[in-house]
Parts: structure tokens; C-alpha cells; sequence
């Protein structure tokens, strides 16, 4: 169930939009974001269960199967520190996702229409679920706490399913514009650390001299219910650890991340308080039981490797009086769902609510129909209304 606070935050919601005598009166719907509403009991959160999954090629191209899994293969736990160098084949060898490309959700789409008979409990199912990406849910169970960076969210309903698709904001577009070089190489070495860890056979060994092509991705696709509100959500799985106690995805699955080295009670701290965070929520919503991380000096060379257990991150910060709280996000997320559900009532795939939140301030929504914010594409709104025929073959087209 939610909490308190979860539950406050709806219920002053719920308040603003019916209240009033006419509708000339009534204030325009927003959601509190304050950390301190939402304290309390940690709300209902449904064991996430996997009900597929799906790939990415190097040119970007659908494919309903595995093929871009990888498997966990690091180095012998004893001996010197790894001699993993981050920088190696930057740029020559890499080949980054053209960002240009606004994706929304067309790939979970895809799956989607594939697996629609197939759902546990029907098509039906999806009547009043929330469908959306993994990282979509991560920018909401971090607002509380986000100092620097606001979102937007465009949603709309189809058949009685709610779907919450990114919208990026002026701000984040010309921040990804202008892109310091120092950024853009920081980037590349994420993925260069996953290449170091990861073998494309279970026992295999890695092969770090190939290109880093960030439009190759595993995605799996996972069943929840926050509160009172079910979910569907996809995200990209970074490797499967063939060792792993339990076979069954997502006991399987390691998160791979990269940091600067820390040298000071401060720097810990402050990684704690804030990346500490990101990593917890992005793991803890499809149930990702781990995240190993490799430490990085100045010259891009990972010098240490920390496991991080996804149910343990908490107690790194409990003490802080100013750190971060999973009750306060998850019941955030939940107010937020309700505050979607309960604004979004009309079924239509051309009418949007662009959810809106900047720090230090509530979210707001504003109405908008058609272009540019209309998000579910023609292919997938016909297919669905028309007794939900196979996808095409080929790879999805634009809308």
C-alpha cells in the first residue's frame, strides 16, 4: 500500500482539480516534489518478474530474441589492480548512437505487439497499467533529491493504458549540443569498462579491440505493481553473470558502472548522497541484485573494483541526516502514477499531458494535441485498435 505521504500527495492533488465551484476557478493541476511529503512506510512494490526480452544491432535494427546479451567476465579477484585503459580506441573505434534520433518508446512497442496475446492474463491486463522505459521510472524516483536537472514526461492514453514516454527539455538539448570533448570521452569509458568486462559466450573471455557501438543493447521487459498501479517497463540490461547462485533473470543480471577514484570521507560522502543514488534506483526497479564498479584515476586507468549490492546501498547513507531515503522515492513515484492515472483520462494517442518539473519547484502539466509532442506512433495505434494484427517483419517505421 502507499504511504502517508504518497497518499497526501494525491489527495492535495485530487483536491486542487475538483475543487471550486466552476472550472474557471479551479487551480492548474500540480504535484508537490518536497522529500518531506513523502516520508513513511515504503509503499507495495511487486517482485519485478521478466516476460521477455529483446535486442538492438549495431545499425540500431529490432530484433525479438537475446543475441545482444553478454555475459560477466572479470578478472581473477586476486593479483594486481586490472590494467584496464579506458581511453584505448578513443575515437578511432567508437561509434556512439546518433542522439538525434528521438527512439520514444518504439522498441518496447514492438515487443509489445509481439507479446500482446501472451501476457499473463490477457490483452486485458494492460487496461490501466503504466508503460514505459526503466530509466523514465529512474528520473522519478530521484526527483525528490534532484538539485540540477528537470524532465519532462508527454503521456497518453490508448485502450485504457497509460503510456509515459521522454520528452527532452531545451535545456538538456543544448547541454547535449555542447558537449565539452572531456564529457564525451567520460562517456565513451563507460562503455569501454563494460567491454573489458563482458565475454559474448558464458565462460568466454572479453575482447577489448573491437568497437564500442552504443547502438547494440540487450533490453528485457519486466511486470511490476507500485501501489495500486501495474507496470510494464523495459531496460537495457548491461550483462548476465553465468555464475550467478540463481540462474533466473534478474537474479542474474550485473549493472556495470565507472567512477573517479575517491581519497576523502567528503568525496565518498558526496558519491553516496548523489551517484549512490542514480545507481540504486536504476537497479532496484527491475530487480538487479548488484552493481560493480570500477574505480578510474585521472588517466582513465581503472585502478579498484567495488560491488555494490543493490539491497545494501541504503545503509551506506542512513546515517546522513542529508542523504537520500527509498521509502521518500518509491512513495513519489507512486503519487506521481496516481497523479497521471487520474489526469490523463481521455483515450486518445494524439492527446498529450507533458508533464513538466524543474528543482525546487512541483510538477506541472500542460495539454497539447498532435505534433510535436504526440508520441505513439501510427503503426503501432493501428495495430492495437485492430485486433492487434503482428508486427511487420522489418524494423518499425517512423511515424
Amino acid at each position: 500500500m502507499e504511504s502517508q505521504g504518497a497518499k497526501r500527495g494525491a489527495g492535495e492533488l485530487k483536491d486542487g482539480v475538483t475543487g471550486g465551484p466552476s472550472k474557471r476557478s479551479r487551480p492548474a493541476p500540480s504535484l508537490p516534489t518536497e522529500a518531506s511529503l513523502y516520508a513513511g512506510p515504503f509503499p507495495f512494490y511487486r517482485r519485478p518478474s521478466e516476460l521477455g526480452c529483446f535486442s538492438l544491432d549495431a545499425e540500431r535494427r529490432y530484433h525479438g530474441d537475446s543475441r545482444a546479451l553478454r555475459y560477466f567476465a572479470p578478472p581473477p579477484a586476486h593479483g594486481s589492480a586490472p590494467d584496464f585503459d579506458l581511453r584505448e580506441g578513443y575515437p578511432e573505434r567508437y561509434r556512439p548512437r546518433n542522439e538525434e534520433i528521438r527512439e520514444g518508446l518504439d522498441h518496447l512497442l514492438r515487443w509489445l505487439l509481439e507479446h500482446r496475446g501472451q501476457l499473463e492474463g490477457g490483452p486485458g491486463w494492460l487496461a490501466g497499467a503504466v508503460v514505459t522505459w526503466r530509466g523514465h521510472l529512474t528520473k522519478l524516483l530521484t526527483t525528490p533529491y534532484e538539485l540540477r536537472e528537470g524532465w519532462q514526461l508527454a503521456a497518453s492514453r490508448l485502450q485504457g493504458t497509460l503510456y509515459l514516454s521522454e520528452v527532452e527539455t531545451p535545456a538538456a538539448r543544448a547541454q547535449r549540443l555542447t558537449r565539452p570533448p572531456l564529457l564525451r570521452e567520460l562517456m565513451y569509458m563507460g562503455y569501454k569498462f563494460e567491454q573489458y568486462m563482458c565475454a559474448d559466450t558464458p565462460g568466454g573471455s572479453p575482447d577489448p579491440s573491437g568497437e564500442v557501438n552504443t547502438n547494440v543493447a540487450f533490453c528485457s521487459v519486466f511486470r511490476s505493481r507500485l501501489g495500486t498501479h501495474p507496470l510494464l517497463f523495459s531496460g537495457e540490461v548491461d550483462c548476465i553473470d553465468p555464475k550467478a547462485p540463481s540462474t533466473q533473470p534478474p537474479a542474474c543480471y550485473v549493472e556495470l558502472k565507472t567512477s573517479k577514484e575517491m581519497h576523502s570521507p567528503g568525496q565518498w560522502k558526496s558519491f553516496y548522497r548523489h551517484k549512490l543514488l542514480k545507481w540504486w534506483a536504476q537497479s532496484f526497479l527491475p530487480g538487479v541484485p548488484r552493481v560493480v564498479a570500477g574505480f578510474r584515476d585521472p588517466e582513465g586507468s581503472v585502478r579498484s573494483f567495488r560491488t555494490f549490492p543493490t539491497m545494501e546501498m541504503f545503509e551506506l547513507i542512513r546515517s546522513d541526516r542529508e542523504g537520500w531515503n527509498p521509502s521518500v522515492c518509491m512513495n513519489f513515484c507512486a503519487a506521481f502514477l496516481s497523479f497521471a492515472q487520474s489526469t490523463v483520462t481521455q483515450d486518445d494517442p494524439r492527446l498529450v499531458h507533458l508533464f513538466s518539473w524543474e528543482p525546487g519547484g512541483p510538477v506541472t502539466v500542460s495539454v497539447h494535441h498532435g505534433a510535436p509532442y504526440a508520441f505513439l506512433p501510427t503503426w503501432y495505434v493501428e495495430a492495437v485498435t485492430q485486433n492487434f494484427p503482428s508486427p511487420p517483419k522489418t524494423s518499425c517505421p517512423e511515424d
